[in-house]
């Protein structure tokens, strides 16, 4: 059973992953013309397509992929309530741990893209990799934001520490 719960769960974040991914992606205003966010759109279409010809978009909120992301996560949820054998009985409650599970999320995949594209600044700084530019799309933004705060010592930017030490302060805060 635990094999089963294993992989159900893995599936389902991924696919959760998947969509807040491309929603992050179209909030940042990131070059889709990238692999790795070609990919996201390719493997996200099946859902976001069909809920585009009844949802249109409010602004520059893209209702479709955000009803999909909720979508995603509520299954999430649901699934390993319904194999950890727990009735669903209060809404108020699966939704607040759906939500949470959702910022959780952001959170985790903010700390992973920021380890990801502080190590390669390192390793190739300017060099073209699939994904890295991605990466800068998605991270600058709220480096810019923590910069704007917390200037740099001399020539080295503690924006990333920062920034990082904040986000698994929000994660322990969460749990």
């Amino acid at each position: 059973m635990e094999a089963i719960r294993f992989i159900v769960d893995t599936l389902l974040w991924l696919l959760t992953l998947a969509f807040m991914l491309r929603l992050l992606f179209q909030w940042v205003r990131a070059d889709f013309r990238d692999p790795v966010a070609d990919a996201i759109v390719r493997v996200t279409n099946w859902l976001i397509m069909p809920l585009r010809r009844l949802l249109p978009p409010i602004g520059k909120i893209d209702t479709a992929t955000v009803l999909a992301v909720l979508l995603a996560a509520a299954a999430h949820t649901e699934a390993l309530l319904a194999l950890a054998g727990v009735p669903l009985a209060d809404p108020l409650q699966f939704a607040r741990i759906t939500l949470v599970e959702l910022a959780e999320t952001i959170l985790k995949i903010y700390l992973f893209a920021l380890l990801l594209y502080w190590i390669t600044s390192f390793v190739s700084p300017g060099a073209y990799a699939p994904g890295v530019r991605l990466l800068a799309q998605l991270c600058e933004p709220v480096l810019r934001l923590v910069r704007r705060v917390i200037p740099s010592v001399g020539q080295l930017d503690l924006s990333f520490l920062w920034l990082s030490i904040a986000i698994v302060a929000l994660l322990i805060l969460l749990r």
